[in-house]
């Protein structure tokens, strides 16, 4: 089929200013028909070489793009392409203020992670952290980060011009023991994926070409501390993509206090979905709770690294998933071959039981994560499906 008329119209669209919710995703039925679609495009480029790219991820066999006005043009194509609306995704975090480097930090210890580092730092183990970019020049973090990918821009590097994206990198593998902070896993190596912004906002398609990134580029553990409200079917598909490929994949549930509901993409049973706890080991008060909760960590006034060399004091389940995501990366480093369903399982298995009101342990209140009973469990585990 001629993909051609299609083709223009997107074009155009770009071209014009899109009106605020207009942005859409648009994935091929066939993927012979997307892979028409895409060399119609490469043939259309050759001879426009100023048209822009069309932003897309070949493992959903989709493009994203700005529609200005309505989307009728599309009825011609309803047999072969569905259309959804590209949300807006939200960072989870709450106020934060500025704070001195803490060594290590009261939640690395709450989770036990330091008794684990005789055995596992979590050594070559890869983690791709879709969020705000990374600060390259911190000194916790130079032997961290590898180079990842800027979704925003991609002939820049993934520089954070937030603040978040750091904060969660410094939590997960911080490695400056002399003058600074040491995170959960300060061996692992940790892959930004820039696709928020200054604000801490992004598009469902940032997240999808992320999670595509990650997926191509073969990382172990994806962290994913951000949310929202709605689902959608091509966020899952991409997640259930990664989560086949062997990766696990550790997302926020959101600073909502709810009991009965979390947010999109943590809801997903693909996903590690992590809420926060306080330094008494009990739930913090702005976290969403319940039954759709795997495992809490903390993240209640979690002091971590910043732009500019600095740090600061932040709460939100963001700070808790990097926590889990850190822990995850010490069983890791031990056990290579383990697949995301078993990790989850062990995760369960592992984890402390949080307080009551009352002080007293119980598992109904939820469990949080322990590092080294995980780490030391996990090396016990033959994988059900050894990849080497």
């Amino acid at each position: 089929m001629d993909y051609t008329g299609l083709i223009q119209m997107l074009f155009e669209s770009m071209e014009s200013p899109a009106p605020s919710g207009a942005k859409r995703i648009l994935t091929f039925v066939n993927p012979r028909q997307y892979e028409a679609f895409q060399q119609t495009l490469q043939e259309l480029k050759v001879q426009h070489p100023d048209w822009p790219d069309l932003p897309s991820s070949n493992l959903l066999h989709s493009v994203m793009t700005p529609l200005s006005g309505c989307t009728k043009h599309l009825d011609s194509y309803k047999n072969q392409i569905q259309v959804e609306e590209d949300s807006l995704i939200q960072v989870h975090t709450l106020a934060n203020k500025v704070n001195q480097g803490p060594g290590v930090p009261y939640g690395v210890k709450q989770i036990q992670a330091p008794k684990a580092w005789s055995t596992s730092t979590g050594y070559r183990v890869k983690i791709g952290v879709i969020d705000t970019g990374a600060d390259y020049y911190h000194p916790d973090l130079r032997q961290s980060l590898a180079k990842g990918i800027n979704l925003l821009n991609r002939h820049m590097m993934p520089l954070d011009d937030n603040g978040h994206g750091t904060h969660i990198a410094g939590t997960l593998a911080a490695a400056n023991s002399t003058e600074g902070m040491i995170g959960v896993a300060p061996r692992a190596t940790i892959y930004p994926v820039k696709a928020f912004d200054h604000n801490g906002s992004a598009y469902v398609s940032d997240i999808i070409q992320g999670i595509d990134w990650c997926i191509r580029n073969h990382m172990h553990i994806i962290n994913m501390s951000f949310g929202m409200k709605t689902r959608s079917k091509t966020l899952l598909d991409i997640v259930n993509k990664a989560y086949l490929s062997g990766i696990s994949i550790v997302a926020s549930s959101g600073n909502d206090g709810k009991r009965r509901n979390i947010d999109y993409p943590a809801k997903y049973p693909q996903t590690i979905s992590v809420g926060a706890t306080d330094r008494q080991r009990r739930i913090a008060s702005f976290s969403n709770r319940g039954e759709f909760i795997d495992i809490y960590a903390p993240g209640d006034r979690i002091i971590s690294s910043w732009t500019h060399g600095k740090y600061h004091e932040m709460s939100g389940t963001s700070m808790a998933t990097s926590h889990v995501s850190g822990a995850i990366a010490l069983l890791l480093a031990q056990n290579p071959d383990l697949q995301p369903a078993e990790i989850k399982a062990l995760l369960l298995q592992t984890a402390t039981p949080l307080r009551t009101k009352k002080g007293q342990r119980r598992s109904s209140e939820g469990l949080e994560v322990n590092a080294l009973r995980l780490l030391k469990e996990g090396m016990k585990r033959k994988p059900l499906n050894p990849q080497y």
